[in-house]
């Protein structure tokens, strides 16, 4: 490292969980920062920045101006001018409060702003689809996460969610990935950051915003449960992360077990169904619905087609929200597009 490119232990703990998952950053890879300006992205940036001439990464920023505040568009262009001040390419994409007005609409025009920026990037690299979209979400973002689904009531798939890499967009696995580095750091560690690498930070009015629950639980939830028990933020994604491993398996056993009773032609064979418990009969017809792009079933309209194909049951169909149509006779349950 230069002089003005300091070593510190937050360089050194990034710098050997990259050497220890050598396919999560691999070397000379493009990455595409996901640049908010707030401390955790800004953190991340720094810790990049630094690094890169170690693997060898090539750095590219994107920031999203949701329109969301007033001074928003006076937040990007200070961005855009440190930036340039700092020789970081950046580029910068707009929205408005109506076309961006939630979470869910916002999380989408994000990924789909990156998504574009992505493709084009990889038009100009050697080899295809080797952009890598990074984003700065931290233990606590999962420890949040993870409360969120908790109390909504989820899966095992809604614990485990926020991974550490997954395709950007969900249905396009050949398509660019997106990574996460830093699930190991909380949030007062990115804070500690920016103030040993003297980076600016600008502070978005919504992120202090009750009505969003997101916020509600980091600023008034997380706080008495750290109060607590001090650390549980870090244990919580640490869990996260288990469930994710846990789910994982179970989908490569459920998969195995999918094989034998699976038939491309007529479907699944309805007698080993009907001969199993009605919980892992219905993690199989879970899982073997998602491989076919139904994604949208409830826990409780799950249930009742799990037990609608059980024993004693008489031949039927179910019309689906996915456009779908499960119908199952004596030997076979198949699903086929509605007429």
């Amino acid at each position: 490292m230069t002089a003005s490119e300091p070593w510190l232990h937050w360089h050194d703990r990034l710098h050997r969980q990259l050497l220890l998952k050598p396919t999560l950053l691999p070397r000379g890879t493009t990455l595409l920062l996901a640049l908010s300006g707030g401390q955790d992205s800004m953190a991340l940036l720094g810790l990049l920045r630094d690094l890169r001439k170690h693997h060898h990464w090539t750095l590219q920023l994107w920031h999203g101006d949701h329109g969301w505040h007033p001074g928003s568009a006076c937040v990007s262009k200070d961005l855009a001018k440190w930036c340039a001040q700092e020789a970081l390419p950046l580029r910068v994409s707009r929205s408005t409060a109506e076309m961006t007005s939630g979470e869910a609409a916002a999380r989408a025009w994000r990924y789909s702003e990156l998504s574009q920026y992505a493709q084009q990037l990889n038009q100009t690299c050697a080899s295809s689809n080797s952009c890598t979209v990074v984003t700065a979400h931290t233990a606590s973002d999962r420890a949040e996460t993870l409360l969120m689904q908790l109390s909504r009531g989820t899966d095992l798939a809604g614990l485990g969610s926020l991974r550490q890499s997954r395709p950007l967009q969900a249905n396009a696995s050949n398509g660019p990935r997106l990574v996460r580095p830093l699930l190991d750091f909380t949030r007062e560690e990115t804070a500690a950051i920016c103030q040993d690498l003297q980076l600016p930070v600008w502070h978005d009015p919504s992120n202090s915003d009750l009505r969003i629950e997101r916020n509600r639980i980091r600023l008034e939830l997380l706080p008495v449960l750290e109060s607590l028990h001090a650390g549980c933020s870090r244990r919580m994604a640490l869990l996260s992360e288990r469930i994710s491993q846990v789910h994982d398996t179970q989908n490569a056993l459920v998969d195995l077990s999918l094989q034998s009773i699976n038939s491309p032609g007529n479907g699944l064979q309805r007698p080993p169904l009907q001969a199993l418990a009605p919980d892992p009969r219905r993690t199989l017809l879970q899982r073997w619905l998602q491989q076919r792009g139904v994604r949208s079933l409830q826990a409780r309209q799950l249930e009742e087609l799990s037990r609608a194909i059980g024993p004693q049951q008489p031949p039927g169909e179910r019309h689906l929200s996915s456009g779908h149509r499960l119908h199952w006779c004596r030997n076979w349950v198949q699903l086929n597009n509605r007429d």
